[in-house]
């Protein structure tokens, strides 16, 4: 498999960057422009701009001029070697460059599709789905009060029964961090908290207190101090997200629709050990 570039390496990135930047001025754009030749064998804009295209993300942010130095050398390395080499190709370079010709080509025909403009109607009605009323989940207020075992949960569950103030217990009694702001955990929503703890707040109506609960943090004493639905983002806050969706579903059924109508024959699959997938050695 093709390595990174080797202009990554540390020394070499340390001496590109000391480097000046060269002038921009008057400098082409076109991809068909040609950068250099190797014994004939052009190298162009087009090609340098693919292979930052096939770099790591963190390398395609270095400095325009580090990478330009760095991939042309690359190409120009490449094209060399490839120009020498004399014997015949394992089998795995033409294998690679099929699945690799395979792979881009499919990508493009599923980029036109996500690319393709979107019914306005469509992401209206996704949004609906999405945020309309009665889509939302609830969210919830609660307080507690952590305690380490069950009989000490038992005591502060007798004391707010005999009328003392939850925040006030809280305070004295919680070994949470919550504690010290009488428990309170502000809003949160399903799936926010442990099961156990959830499950707890759930059974209560506003302004009730559960029986101890038993978590992986210790016994707690639960009090809900309200529930709300909370308001629907407007359509323009979350376009992207909603179109973004809507577009993956689109790209989903294409490639469905495209399956189901190409003629699959499967019949050689349980013919083969599953295991020979990891054998790089059938491939020389």
């Amino acid at each position: 498999m093709q390595k990174p570039l080797t202009f990554l390496a540390p020394l070499a990135l340390a001496a590109a960057l000391a480097m000046p930047a060269a002038a921009q001025d008057n400098k082409s754009t076109d991809p068909t422009t040609v950068v250099a030749t190797v014994n004939g064998t052009e190298i162009t804009l087009g090609h340098m701009v693919a292979a930052w295209a096939s770099l790591p993300e963190q390398y395609q942010q270095l400095p325009e001029d580090v990478l330009f130095s760095g991939i042309l050398k690359q190409l120009i390395e490449q094209t060399a070697l490839s120009q020498d080499f004399d014997g015949e190709l394992p089998p795995r370079v033409d294998i690679l460059l099929e699945n690799e010709r395979r792979s881009l080509i499919a990508g493009e025909n599923i980029n036109a599709v996500m690319g393709a403009d979107l019914d306005e109607a469509d992401v209206q009605a996704a949004y609906e789905e999405t945020y309309g009323e009665g889509s939302q989940e609830p969210e919830y207020n609660a307080s507690h009060i952590l305690v380490e075992t069950e009989e000490a949960a038992l005591e502060v569950q007798k004391q707010l029964a005999d009328g003392a103030d939850f925040a006030t217990v809280a305070r004295e009694k919680s070994t949470g961090p919550s504690g010290p702001n009488g428990g309170e955990l502000g809003w949160f929503g399903k799936g926010a908290m442990v099961p156990e703890f959830e499950n707890a707040v759930l059974e209560l109506e506003a302004g009730e207190v559960s029986d101890p609960v038993k978590t992986q943090f210790g016994w707690h004493i639960v009090k809900l101090n309200e529930t709300r639905i909370p308001d629907a983002p407007a359509l323009e806050e979350v376009r992207e997200e909603i179109e973004l969706q809507l577009r993956q579903t689109i790209a989903q059924q294409k490639i469905e629709e495209t399956v189901a109508a190409a003629e699959v024959d499967r019949s050689g699959e349980d013919s083969v050990d599953p295991a020979a997938i990891k054998n790089l050695g059938l491939l020389e």
